[in-house]
């Protein structure tokens, strides 16, 4: 990173950071995910430890399977029957009292208050007044405390998680036979990019929406990494159209391309003005557009037109379209999602002869310097705007090397 006089090179783009990525292709359990980090390498005997000592008069218990083909682990707790109805704090009163590290504490205490908000809601009852029924029986305690654990075992500082399928078709509980995803799913879904696919069954349970409404960063595509391990963690049921597994991918942060999620909005346009689309580019950019194209087109009844494409992060998406209905005569738009890989920028200025010049740099070397210096300096300076842009370019190359 250049800073005054000086510039050195970060390869990596910064510290790097150790990232889980749950690939829920197949739905995300509890018990899945403790069987997937412990396949991905966490330590099992200190997983172990860490949930005797809720003192839940549980054994645990880990075996290789097989889904499809697929070695796997799989995570089961074994108990008598118990108390099943709980409050939440009795819940916080059981994580609290276990001989856990401070961050898996904490995560553990904030996905169980997650899933109370989301059954109240569901339920329409006070927090303080939900029962957990299933998820508060001593298999959903060790599988929420059980992933906190493994995940901090394995020194993850980062949650991804991909697009979830949740299952279809309905559910039997406490409250009867209920749609998929059940209520409370659907509540810590919200906002989350959901699929169904595959068997009509349950394949995301609260306590897998839970773990991932609460503890991923992100969803959407595996983030430019350096792979080091990848576990699997199997479901209870083994089904004949898929490996019924959750992936987790761990690796360090490369600061590479990232892979993003965009919406690209399309329309074609034959009867607007050239000076009406171009404040409409100036207005779409004004709005936070990450690029605004036109690409004239011949269109039906060889009528000259233009294709108007933005590109946007998704939340930007309806602003964006609303600006182009409000500036424009479109009456439809097209949209779809999009992939964009970005490689990670730095920015410093360099002095030249005519003054301080802005340059945009990345890892892999390539540079620019920034227009609106190098047009001011040329205007003041009464040079040409290439001169001014090869005597920056220069410079920064010179500090390259030095």
């Amino acid at each position: 990173m250049y800073t005054g006089d000086t510039l050195t090179h970060c390869a990596d783009g910064g510290n790097s950071m150790k990232v889980c990525y749950f690939d829920a292709f197949s739905g995300i359990s509890g018990d899945m995910t403790v069987g997937a980090l412990v396949d991905a390498g966490a330590d099992w005997q200190a997983l172990e430890a860490a949930l005797r000592s809720l003192q839940l008069e549980a054994e645990y218990q880990l075996e290789k399977t097989k889904r499809k083909g697929i070695a796997a682990s799989k995570f089961s707790v074994r108990f008598a029957e118990q108390k099943k109805h709980r409050h939440l704090p009795h819940v916080k009163k059981i994580i609290q009292a276990g001989e856990l590290s401070e961050k898996a504490r904490e995560n553990a205490l904030a996905v169980f208050r997650r899933l109370g908000e989301a059954e109240a809601k569901s339920h329409n009852v006070p927090i303080e007044k939900v029962h957990f029924h299933e998820v508060g029986a001593v298999d959903s305690i060790s599988d929420v405390v059980g992933a906190c654990v493994a995940l901090d075992l394995l020194g993850v500082d980062e949650i991804r998680c991909s697009d979830i399928n949740v299952g279809s078709g309905t559910v039997e509980t406490e409250h009867g036979t209920l749609p998929v995803p059940a209520p409370a799913t659907a509540e810590l879904l919200k906002d989350a990019p959901v699929y169904a696919r595959g068997p009509q069954t349950e394949l995301t349970t609260p306590t897998g929406a839970a773990l991932v409404s609460t503890l991923a960063a992100k969803f959407g595509p595996l983030p430019a990494v350096r792979l080091l391990s990848q576990g699997f963690g199997a479901g209870d049921k083994d089904f004949s159209q898929q490996a019924n597994v959750l992936r987790v991918l761990i690796g360090e942060s490369s600061g590479a391309a990232e892979a993003t999620t965009v919406t690209v909005l399309e329309a074609n346009i034959d009867d607007s003005s050239p000076q009406v689309l171009g404040y409409t580019m100036e207005r779409l950019f004004e709005a936070g557009a990450l690029d605004v194209t036109l690409t004239p087109v011949l269109m039906k009844k060889n009528r000259p037109g233009t294709i108007v494409s933005i590109l946007a992060v998704p939340e930007q998406a309806d602003r964006l379209a609303q600006i182009l209905f409000a500036e424009t005569t479109t009456l439809g738009i097209r949209s779809h999602q999009a992939t964009r890989r970005v490689l990670g920028r730095e920015a410093t200025e360099i002095e030249t002869r005519y003054g301080k010049i802005g340059i945009k740099y990345t890892e892999t070397g390539t540079f620019a310097p920034e227009y609106d210096d190098c047009r001011r300096a040329a205007a003041e300076h009464g040079v040409a705007l290439r001169a001014v842009m090869a005597e920056a370019s220069e410079a920064f190359r010179k500090h390259l090397n030095s």
